[in-house]
């Protein structure tokens, strides 16, 4: 089974910028795909942004143009670079990995994104 663990989540005011990580236990590049997600309270959880093994990259437009997902192969490690912050992107944060394994569907543990105006 792989394991996600995910870090960088924090306070910052609206405009300001943080970079979310997702370490996995396992080669990314054996992903079919990577995601993140996010839930605000009360909302169900949403794609945020996935990249492909191949390093396409689709984003919700809610964040288009803001967020970039990206992923250092050699360091099992995807990142989502978050600029502009608006306090609707307060969440918690999700990272999440497509395997070739379709009985093992691993989620971390979240990381919150506070966004204050």
């Amino acid at each position: 089974q792989v394991h996600l663990v995910e870090s960088g989540g924090g306070l910052v005011q609206a405009g300001g910028s943080l970079r979310l990580s997702c370490i996995a236990s396992a080669s990314i590049s054996s992903m079919n795909a990577m995601r993140w997600y996010r839930q605000a309270p009360g909302k169900p959880r949403e794609l945020v942004a996935r990249i492909t093994s191949g390093g396409s990259a689709n984003y919700a437009d809610s964040v288009k143009g803001r967020f970039t997902i990206s992923g250092d192969n050699a360091k099992n490690t995807v990142y989502l670079q978050m600029n502009s912050l608006k306090p609707e992107d307060t969440a918690v944060y999700y990272c999440n990995a497509d395997t070739p394994n379709p009985f093992d569907d691993p989620w971390g543990q979240g990381t919150q994104v506070t966004v204050s105006s």
